[in-house]
């Protein structure tokens, strides 16, 4: 979960009124693979789809995160990751799903194709994984709600900056 301060977030975070909104998913605590549905380039907001993001970008560099953990058996870990595989490998196919906000402003899913947002994309990902009997439809969850949904520990918080150095000087001294 991360609050990059960009313009699209700041817009969502006065709506939620929620510290971080947007979800991705990671695959390692070196967070060396994160997914999610975002912008694909720094320049333009409304160009979006699937994205393979670098936090060691600028985007997210002074950004601040809470970063969860959640323990999966190998069979939902593959299923998971074989489910982001797949819309990698189609990735230009896949949008981002602007139109999918406004159906959770108004409790309503709106079902596009090739499409989703952030935490639209994560709580399909973790269904799809069948990690989490999940009751709501993915296109309204919110990225404030995907840490309640099962027994996610709560292992950072604070600027990804200052995570990836804690990470750093903990394998230095391993």
């Amino acid at each position: 979960m991360t609050d990059t301060g960009t313009m699209l977030n700041r817009m969502i975070k006065s709506y939620t009124g929620q510290p971080y909104n947007h979800a991705s998913i990671a695959f390692d605590a070196e967070l060396s693979e994160v997914y999610s549905f975002g912008r694909k380039t720094a320049n333009n907001p409304f160009i979006g789809g699937f994205v393979r993001e670098n936090l060691h970008s600028v985007l997210f560099w002074q950004a601040e995160c809470a970063i969860y953990a959640l323990t999966v058996r190998r069979s939902e870990y593959w299923r998971m990751y074989r489910y982001i595989q797949e819309i990698a490998a189609q990735k230009e196919r896949y949008r981002y799903n602007f139109i999918g906000l406004f159906g959770v402003m108004l409790q309503k899913p709106i079902p596009r194709k090739h499409a989703f947002f952030c935490s639209q994309f994560v709580a399909s990902v973790l269904k799809e994984g069948e990690v989490l009997p999940f009751d709501k439809d993915p296109a309204l969850v919110e990225p404030a709600e995907l840490p309640h949904f099962a027994d996610f520990q709560l292992i950072y918080e604070g600027r990804v900056q200052d995570y990836q150095v804690s990470l750093e000087k903990r394998y230095a001294y391993s």
